[in-house]
């Protein structure tokens, strides 16, 4: 049984997302250790605990430690099966990043994933949109063309949200996001909940938005804005830029005490940042990485290398025969 360090690195909940995700895919046994031992609260919390229990149903594994608060867990996969899983987040827990540990292995079948509460905008965690509008169309380019529809929304700190997600058997292809290619197209959506309507703040968010990016590009964003029905109030933006080549996105979360335009002006200069340094953002590149290796190789030029790639790395490499190198911003991936 292999052993995982939940410690290593950024030492968060990635170690162990990736770990379970890889886990089931190479139906390799795995023990991790010291899960988000860093952490405030230590140990698993709600949403890692339904990733683990996703992962299991759809791979019908064997789990020891599977509780709130455990700091160590034994995962034995077992064969991956077809047809639905059904997962509830009983906290305003990210949907997303229980999607980060469960598509890994779901690219071995024709999957339908129905996520019933936690959230699609959160502190510390890719909203939704994210996936939607900028990993899934990269994920698109490896041969995996999955699609999500967000049934309703969840903020902090009800959640409630309802997803959900149609993952098709893929063979994976490598890739290279080296260059990006010209713009084709600014886009975003601004989203608040209907409580926020008479403040108007989906508008307030998209309009500090797109003018950033207007004196930048000096290309008009098509943001969609939108109020949605969700159990308590809150607010976000996504922002994306097609190019030729890639897709690179930003986003930002509304809070209590900050202000709508700097809600949308914090995504928009990421946004151009990103831009800038790389053909993938930073927070879509470490996703990335297990999706390469499954491939065999490939290359990606990141804004940034961030703490979550070379963790992901390291995790990646324990599962596969791959070798990943990092030039400057470039990150390469090879069969060993």
């Amino acid at each position: 049984m292999l052993t995982i360090d939940g410690c290593y690195g950024e030492g968060g909940g990635q170690v162990l997302r990736t770990s379970i995700g890889l886990s089931a895919v190479t139906g390799t046994p795995v023990k991790i250790i010291n899960i988000r031992k860093g952490r405030c609260t230590q140990g698993l919390a709600e949403q890692h605990l339904q990733a683990v229990r996703a992962v299991a149903q759809l791979c019908d594994a064997k789990v020891k430690g599977a509780e709130l608060h455990s700091t160590e867990l034994e995962f034995t996969p077992g064969k991956i099966k077809s047809g639905n899983i059904n997962v509830k987040i009983a906290t305003a827990g990210s949907i997303g990043l229980i999607l980060q540990a469960l598509l890994i292995p779901a690219i071995k079948t024709d999957l339908t994933i129905k996520i019933q509460g936690g959230g699609t905008y959160g502190k510390w965690a890719a909203p939704t949109d994210h996936f939607k509008y900028v990993l899934f169309p990269l994920l698109e380019k490896f041969g995996y063309k999955v699609e999500m529809q967000i049934e309703k929304e969840g903020f902090y700190p009800a959640g409630g949200a309802i997803a959900q997600v149609h993952s098709p058997k893929a063979d994976i292809k490598p890739v290279n996001l080296t260059e990006k290619g010209k713009i084709l197209a600014i886009e975003g959506r601004s989203v608040a909940s209907e409580h926020l309507e008479k403040a108007e703040v989906a508008e307030r968010q998209a309009k500090a938005a797109r003018k950033i990016l207007f004196d930048h590009f000096k290309t008009d964003a098509k943001i969609k804005k939108e109020y949605v029905k969700s159990l308590c109030p809150g607010s976000g933006i996504q922002l994306w830029i097609k190019t030729e080549n890639t897709v690179i996105g930003s986003n930002s979360l509304g809070e209590k005490g900050k202000k709508s335009e700097t809600v949308g002006e914090e995504a928009a200069k990421q946004l151009i940042q990103d831009y800038e340094k790389g053909c993938v953002d930073r927070h879509t590149a470490d996703q990335l990485i297990p999706y390469m290796a499954l491939a065999g190789g490939g290359k990606i030029l990141a804004s940034e290398i961030t703490g979550h790639i070379t963790t992901n790395i390291y995790v990646t490499e324990q599962f596969l025969p791959v070798e990943f190198s990092i030039e400057g911003n470039l990150i390469k991936c090879r069969t060993t």
